[in-house]
């Protein structure tokens, strides 16, 4: 076992050459990778005899599936509860068609609650969801509270961990460049993995560290907002950079699934983690 790497959605050169994302599971898997997280961000608009096909399509080509959910889901946002359970539940319904078995959640703004009385509503609005998921029958699919990168955000790494802390079904998806966005490049040295490590290890125990859910992507932003935009592997001058965070991985023995989230470069860049993390797996036998 070890990491999984793959896009979230579609890059820019599987485009110029397929229309239909039911072709991605072979492309993906023809260009040396693993996994492929489909996106939903703008909404739930596909039926169920395509996703079908495209969870066989993923099979087929041995592609491991995740599912990122509408991102105007705010957990925290008390008078949307019903809406936002909707939301995660029609996401989970299509995560189970293709066979994919973790949907990544935003988990919203804080507006003008304070931190502490947005994550309290966070975590009724997901309990909410986990009785709602159980009793539709999609109790099997992983929810991921994702770490967000604006500093008005709900979802720092304590944050989310805390979220997950709630109950065994949430795993955290662990968004590096976001970490990095928000604390204005306080995710640069290797010490700044190794400390996130220990407070998952810490927060979640040593086996839902292992297999946590994570993105990855250089990230421009600002000291007022802190994320602006995603980058590709070519920018130089904002990070993170994934070399120190692959050394944890190997350190901790995590098989995470990391979907590259780089601006239309992410499957190029997903393949760049693979080697940077199979070139450090060598020298640790070497």
């Amino acid at each position: 076992m070890s990491a999984k790497f793959g896009p979230a959605g579609n890059s820019d050169s599987f485009s110029k050459a397929h229309r239909s994302s039911l072709a991605a599971p072979k492309w993906i898997a023809d260009f040396g990778l693993d996994c492929y997280e489909y996106q939903c961000g703008k909404g739930v608009h596909v039926g169920e005899e395509t996703a079908v096909k495209i969870g066989e399509n993923a099979r087929a080509a041995g592609i491991s599936l995740s599912l990122h959910a509408p991102y105007f889901i705010n957990l925290a946002n008390p008078e949307s509860i019903q809406k936002n359970n909707g939301y995660v539940l029609t996401s989970c319904a299509l995560a189970q068609w293709m066979g994919a078995d973790r949907v990544v959640v935003h988990t919203g703004s804080c507006a003008k609650l304070s931190r502490a009385e947005a994550l309290e509503l966070a975590k009724g609005t997901l309990k909410a969801a986990l009785a709602a998921l159980e009793e539709a029958g999609l109790s099997d699919i992983t929810l991921c509270p994702e770490t967000m990168g604006k500093l008005n955000q709900l979802g720092t790494l304590e944050e989310v961990l805390e979220l997950c802390a709630m109950d065994e079904r949430l795993l955290p998806c662990i968004d590096w460049g976001h970490l990095n966005a928000r604390t204005l490049g306080g995710m640069s040295r290797p010490e700044d993995f190794a400390g996130a490590f220990r407070l998952m290890d810490q927060k979640l125990g040593r086996e839902r560290l292992r297999v946590f859910h994570a993105h990855f992507s250089r990230i421009q932003y600002t000291e007022k907002g802190g994320e602006k935009k995603h980058l590709t592997f070519a920018d130089q001058q904002y990070g993170p950079w994934f070399e120190p965070l692959a050394e944890e991985i190997l350190r901790y023995g995590c098989t995470p699934v990391i979907i590259c989230e780089s601006a239309g470069t992410q499957s190029e860049d997903a393949a760049a983690m693979r080697d940077i993390y199979r070139a450090a797996a060598k020298g640790r036998k070497e």
